[in-house]
């Protein structure tokens, strides 16, 4: 694991933003990333997923119709590949897992690898491993965009969406990269991981 724990945020660095503007205000600066990789930390072992058939589907314990929902997102995934090939700009995700398992991530497993195998960068970091990072608190929501732009994203208690905090220092920006980066670097693929821990295993209950 890295040597070094996470970089101080505090909220009154940044600039709150609602869900409608920090979903705006993501894609215009996206759009402009040309040679620069971006970095996500996903920590929370829940999230009511919006917008998602596949989840409502799992919801429901219909694991099947789930799972094929996924699959039937692979090509406008494989098309998001090609564009950040073409952009030069990589998309780097570390997922933390907890034991046991939410249901809830055993079907996010199945979204991830599907992103793994159509260009999304995804590693595998234990929980267990992170326990310097989180001797005051869990680690938050973080996505590093292009190297320029810091998202503290929030979430409700139920793990419903919120909105998010910007962070445009660039002395921030760049630690929580660095930070990111290493996390990624250690990780585990999610592809062998996949295959290892979560291939086998039947439906949730």
């Amino acid at each position: 694991m890295p040597d070094r724990n996470a970089p101080e945020l505090r909220p009154e660095w940044g600039e709150l933003l609602a869900r409608d503007d920090y979903k705006r205000d993501f894609r215009e600066r996206d759009a402009l990333i040309r040679g620069r990789d971006s970095w996500k930390l996903e920590r929370r072992q829940y999230f009511e997923e919006q917008g998602s058939p596949s989840w409502d589907a799992a919801r429901r314990g219909d694991w099947g119709e789930a799972l094929r929902l996924l699959e039937d997102r692979r090509p406008a995934l494989l098309a998001i590949g090609r564009e950040d090939a073409a952009r030069r700009s990589f998309f780097h995700r570390v997922r933390v897992v907890e034991r046991p398992w939410t249901d809830y991530l055993r079907w996010q497993l199945h979204s991830l690898r599907i992103r793994a195998e159509c260009g999304e960068r995804v590693r595998m970091v234990d929980a267990v491993e992170l326990a310097d990072s989180e001797e005051f608190g869990q680690l938050p929501e973080i996505v590093v965009l292009g190297g320029r732009t810091l998202y503290q994203v929030r979430y409700s208690e139920a793990g419903i969406p919120a909105g998010a905090i910007r962070y445009t220092d660039p002395d921030l920006v760049l630690r929580w990269e660095g930070y990111l980066a290493d996390l990624h670097r250690v990780g585990e693929d999610v592809l062998a991981y996949f295959e290892r821990e979560a291939a086998h295993l039947l439906p949730p209950a």
